[in-house]
């Protein structure tokens, strides 16, 4: 494995300053984001990856699949939205050359990330999960045929309303079987996943599914705004070695991204972040 810098933990950095963070930090890989690619530009994101000789360990995100669980009408035109805007990701993906395209497949129908359930959201979490699976169906083969591999991200249950009803990595598992592994994956993000006490039959099951290595640590206590919950391997509750060595020996062979969301690492120097990212790898994150 090596280590990846994923986009979001230097929010500050465009595609082209991270890149060349990346390269002057001696770092190998990239996770990108579709924000920060639509920014720059997609011709332009794949000329400076290239040429800086960078791979993309991910392209975040797609998914917010399960809208679609509204009535009528309404739930007809977001799910066709939605595979409209997550056929984009896969074919962006392809371009990028990624290892994965990172799927965060939405919380209840109607609840946006964030915010307070409106009048007129559905409390269904079973038929939401039965959206994702559906659109699954639709969007695994258009990936298959872009060599694009669709990689199912569970996310800790706090985020289950409005982000993600997949909340353990099991779940994901389960949804990616019917499929060819080189098709559909699953993430394991340390944040999401670390309190789980099925994790590590979990990883084993999940093999050479696992297409991307996820690592933040889980801070405690969480700050007011949880999605800002993520702090720097070392600095919160989580055990790492245990969890890396599971993922080895699962058989996963990609690169380790970090990828943090922290309103004061956001702040910081990005290549302060970037050395201690570095340094906390080899000492908190390596078994």
């Amino acid at each position: 494995m090596s280590l990846s810098l994923n986009q979001w933990t230097t929010r500050r950095w465009s595609v082209a300053e991270a890149v060349d963070g990346c390269v002057r930090h001696g770092l190998e890989a990239i996770g990108l984001w579709r924000e920060k690619v639509a920014e720059q530009g997609l011709a332009e994101s794949v000329k400076l990856v290239r040429a800086a000789g960078l791979r993309v360990s991910s392209l975040c995100r797609g998914g917010f699949l399960t809208a679609g669980g509204l009535p009528g009408e309404e739930g007809r035109t977001a799910f066709a939205r939605a595979l409209e805007d997550n056929r984009r990701a896969v074919d962006e993906a392809a371009e990028l050359g990624a290892a994965c395209l990172v799927m965060v497949v939405g919380g209840l129908p109607g609840v946006r990330p964030g915010e307070a359930p409106p009048d007129g959201f559905t409390r269904d979490l079973a038929g939401a999960r039965e959206r994702v699976a559906e659109a699954l169906a639709e969007l695994a083969p258009y990936a298959g045929e872009r060599g694009v591999r669709l990689a199912l991200e569970p996310l800790h249950p706090i985020y289950c309303p409005d982000r993600a009803v997949l909340s353990t990595l099991g779940q994901a598992l389960e949804l990616s079987l019917p499929y060819p592994e080189e098709q559909v994956g699953v993430v394991v993000d340390t944040f999401h996943v670390w309190w789980d006490p099925r994790l590590f039959d979990e990883i084993a099951r999940a093999g050479r599914r696992i297409a991307s290595y996820q690592v933040c640590d889980y801070l405690h206590p969480l700050p007011e705004d949880v999605l800002l919950g993520r702090g720097m391997m070392g600095d919160g509750v989580i055990d790492f070695p245990p969890i890396t060595r599971a993922v080895l020996a699962a058989g996963y062979a990609g690169d380790v991204e970090v990828e943090i969301f922290n309103a004061d690492v956001w702040a910081a120097d990005p290549d302060e972040v970037v050395s201690t990212m570095k340094s906390r790898y080899a000492g908190v994150v390596l078994p």
